[in-house]
């Protein structure tokens, strides 16, 4: 591995077989392109497709093969046959467990591009023996991987759902509403405030759904389904432009497969679908 600094906690595979690499310039990932297929690069080193990185992280082994992150230079250009994709645009080519481990070396990635000065002293990092952490040379500091908890919630009315549309959506999506963790809150608290703050109504009967890693940046989703209690919709103009309820059959656009918020949605249609 000629040319590759490892991290002190980062153990390479000895391995004779090619190993998923999970390369990424930006936000995008280079993906090879086969046909109409995209894939992750399956290689033995970085070097064979012109690439000589200075970081890695070992991420694990998935499918029995190593698999490893790598961060590289914005001016680096793909060669034939690769390209840059968004996570967002390769979600459709993966199996699931190819794309978790792709979430996964993002996440990691972005930390370790945000984690290089100590947060408490500004000092330069080091990367922490037997540790995916980084530790400060000089006041000891040690900082993880952060995971920003997010609450996701689908509130039913009867046989309709609470649907909006965030400031932030760039298209005329509707979707579940969400919002971040504060601290000193349960996720339930978060829930009720979140739903109160942004439509105006009280909830009841909140129950958890399932939970998604969302590497945009760091955050993990945390789903609850609630039903209404009380309180009629009042936005608030600052995070939503528009929201109602909507029956199951008669639902704008909402988001793709690969949220959580999508799962909550089709599994309140199933179901509502079932009881006609």
């Amino acid at each position: 591995m000629d040319g590759i600094i490892v991290n002190t906690n980062v153990v390479l595979q000895d391995t004779n077989e090619p190993s998923f690499w999970f390369i990424f310039k930006g936000n995008k990932m280079l993906v090879r392109e086969v046909g109409h297929e995209l894939m992750v690069p399956m290689i033995l080193n970085p070097k064979d497709i012109n690439i000589k990185p200075t970081r890695f992280h070992n991420l694990g082994v998935l499918h029995g093969r190593p698999c490893y992150a790598v961060d590289i230079p914005e001016s680096f250009s793909p060669p034939p046959d690769f390209s840059f994709q968004g996570l967002w645009f390769i979600y459709d080519y993966l199996d699931d467990e190819l794309f978790n481990m792709a979430i996964k070396a993002k996440q990691i990635i972005i930390w370790d591009r945000t984690s290089i000065f100590c947060s408490r002293c500004g000092a330069k990092t080091k990367d922490k023996e037997k540790e995916r952490a980084k530790e400060c040379p000089d006041c000891g500091f040690v900082m993880f991987p952060r995971i920003s908890p997010a609450i996701i919630v689908l509130v039913e009315k009867e046989d309709k759902v609470l649907l909006a549309r965030a400031v932030r959506f760039k298209e005329n999506i509707y979707s579940v509403l969400a919002g971040f963790v504060e601290p000193g809150e349960t996720l339930e608290e978060a829930v009720e405030r979140e739903v109160e703050e942004e439509v105006g109504i009280k909830i009841k009967d909140i129950r958890y759904f399932g939970s998604q890693p969302w590497p945009f940046p760091d955050s993990l989703m945390i789903a609850f389904i609630a039903k209404y209690k009380s309180g009629r919709i009042r936005i608030n103009r600052n995070e939503i432009v528009d929201a109602g309820w909507f029956s199951y059959d008669n639902l704008p656009d909402i988001p793709s497969n690969i949220s959580i918020a999508r799962r909550m949605i089709d599994w309140f249609i199933q179901r509502h679908r079932g009881k006609k």
